[in-house]
């Protein structure tokens, strides 16, 4: 059971990955998780993820491959993975499809979470995260007990670089042209299958769930 998530920033990729990981008991590749831990704690690999990060851009393709490939070559991932936040353009996507087939696997569902714009931009906008901890807050979906400080270690909360107006413009701008191509690729190959994202968390993992059962059906699910 190997599984794409596709979606914009802030469609709900990461959320609807960790249900399905604990739902399949496979698990959750992230490569944003791994490139924002770098980050975090500033190596070099983080340093230099950061300098396009901020801007918005997508982090080169040399230092996320690799990275991804590895993980799949993990025990836990021999009866599947979920990758969210990769491929994300046409190079990475093929390059996977190629490795994949080197080691005698495939990829058997493509799930693209959609949201409209504004929608897109009130999520990002609002999130916020410890600065020590790496909590995760919104203002409006989850805010928390006490303004601008962490429930959970009681330190400072603050807004990502990459989640303010200016970036999150950016960064769908770039998801636009890079990363939405993918849809079309994808659904050449009868593998992906659109999901509305707006509605509960546990509405989306059910629609999802009854696309993977589904297979190659390349209609919206509703």
């Amino acid at each position: 059971m190997n599984i794409i998530l596709l979606g914009a920033p802030g469609a709900g990729k990461g959320t609807q990955g960790n249900i399905l990981s604990e739902k399949f008991r496979i698990p959750q590749i992230s490569t944003g998780d791994i490139l924002r831990a770098n980050v975090r704690s500033k190596t070099q690999l983080g340093l230099k993820a950061k300098e396009y990060m901020d801007k918005g851009a997508l982090v080169p393709d040399d230092i996320v491959v690799g990275m991804v490939v590895d993980r799949i070559n993990e025990e836990d991932a021999k009866s599947g993975f979920i990758l969210d936040g990769f491929p994300r353009n046409i190079n990475q996507a093929e390059v996977l499809e190629k490795t994949l087939f080197s080691m005698g696997k495939s990829i058997g569902s493509v799930i693209g979470i959609e949201v409209d714009r504004k929608e897109l931009i009130r999520r990002l906008s609002g999130r916020r995260v410890c600065r020590k901890c790496g909590a995760s807050y919104h203002t409006i979906f989850n805010p928390p007990v006490n303004i601008g400080m962490c429930d959970k270690c009681g330190s400072e909360i603050y807004q990502r670089d990459d989640d303010k107006e200016d970036t999150i413009e950016a960064r769908l701008k770039v998801y636009e042209q890079e990363t939405y191509p993918l849809v079309e690729y994808y659904s050449t190959k009868g593998l992906y299958r659109a999901v509305d994202g707006k509605g509960s968390v546990d509405q989306i993992t059910m629609t999802i769930v009854g696309a993977i059962e589904q297979g190659s059906d390349n209609n919206k699910v509703s």
